[in-house]
């Protein structure tokens, strides 16, 4: 994402923004809420000069319009972010409009910014910056690919090996073979995890067909395999150590310090009214609050109050494990600085 900062008055001004790919569309479909009024360029239906003569006929041209947002919804596979709103400026006043947002498309927003907004859109600045990270996770007969991405990691490849019917190759060098060739194609930072000793034989092999290969490859020791090991190489810190996104990691330890503390009955208040509770005593130390919440008022308030008194904020994907079993407590939790009666 590139982002262009206008003179925001009390946290409210103009912010243009340039999506450059998937995540960017997903930053922005947080980033849009409604009330915001978003400027771009689109095709509109006008009057053409045949019109007179075929009424029924329009043409679509382009138009700069500004939509006051009523919705967005975010399209990962088409790769796209729709934009609902009101037409405020432009042609068609009063009308309702449609934005179809993807990458390489500019605009411009308007809206009150918070403190989760502008760290955001430092993430996703960031993001752009840096080449992708895969993990791939190896345990004996499988392996599975994931592309680590702004809202949680994307499986883009598998391979079983063994004598069943689903099985794509049969023997152990036909395994390592197909596994050393698919991410043979990768020139970014690579992650190979998992347990046991299976991953040390991809590596070995992948060492000797490319010696030359000179971005970072990470070994990580995983109790499980698949989605779990993903998990635990986040939580373990090997991106940070890759300069990689670290919201993922933020995620997966606040979830875990969560769960400990619960386990132990130390400090902690989950779902909306023990945490409006804790807000207002002043004991939150770090609010989790999972990105379906963030168009709902009241969550929106208590983020709005927790960045007052300096609170940590970290706001969860809910495509990612520790914001799915994070809405499973109600979508919102905070750890104390203190038990409160």
């Amino acid at each position: 994402m590139k982002a262009e900062t206008g003179e925001l008055q009390r946290s409210f001004g103009e912010i243009r923004l340039f999506p450059e790919n998937s995540d960017d569309l997903w930053h922005l479909h947080h980033l849009i809420t409604p009330g915001s009024l978003v400027y771009a360029t689109t095709l509109r239906s006008v009057e053409g000069s045949q019109d007179k003569i075929r009424p029924e006929k329009q043409e679509k041209r382009p138009v700069r319009l500004g939509i006051r947002v009523e919705d967005v919804e975010f399209h990962e596979y088409s790769i796209r972010l729709r934009v609902f709103g009101i037409i405020e400026s432009g042609v068609d006043i009063g009308s309702h409009h449609t934005l179809n947002l993807e990458p390489g498309y500019e605009i411009s927003v308007i809206k009150s910014w918070s403190g989760s907004d502008l760290e955001r859109i430092d993430r996703a600045v960031k993001g752009s910056a840096a080449e992708a990270i895969h993990i791939l996770t190896v345990e004996e007969g499988e392996a599975e690919l994931y592309r680590v991405q702004s809202y949680g990691p994307k499986q883009i490849w598998s391979l079983a090996a063994g004598s069943g019917k689903t099985a794509e190759v049969s023997s152990r060098e036909e395994f390592s073979e197909a596994v050393v060739s698919q991410v043979s194609q990768l020139t970014g930072p690579l992650v190979i995890a998992g347990p046991g000793f299976v991953k040390e034989e991809i590596i070995a092999k992948f060492k000797r067909k490319h010696p030359s290969r000179s971005a970072p490859l990470v070994i990580g020791d995983t109790r499980a395999g698949g989605r779990r090991a993903v998990q635990e190489v986040i939580g373990q810190g090997i991106l940070e150590k890759l300069n990689g996104d670290l919201q993922l990691a933020r995620e997966v330890t606040c979830l875990d310090e969560l769960m400990r503390r619960i386990g132990k009955d130390e400090p902690v208040a989950y779902g909306i009214d023990a945490v409006r509770e804790a807000t207002g005593c002043g004991a939150v130390q770090t609010l989790m609050v999972v990105d379906t919440l963030l168009r709902d008022p009241d969550a929106a308030d208590l983020i709005r109050q927790a960045e007052a008194m300096r609170s940590e904020v970290v706001i969860f994907s809910s495509r990612f494990e520790p914001g799915e079993r994070l809405a499973g407590l109600g979508g919102i939790a905070a750890l104390l600085r203190y038990a409160i009666a």
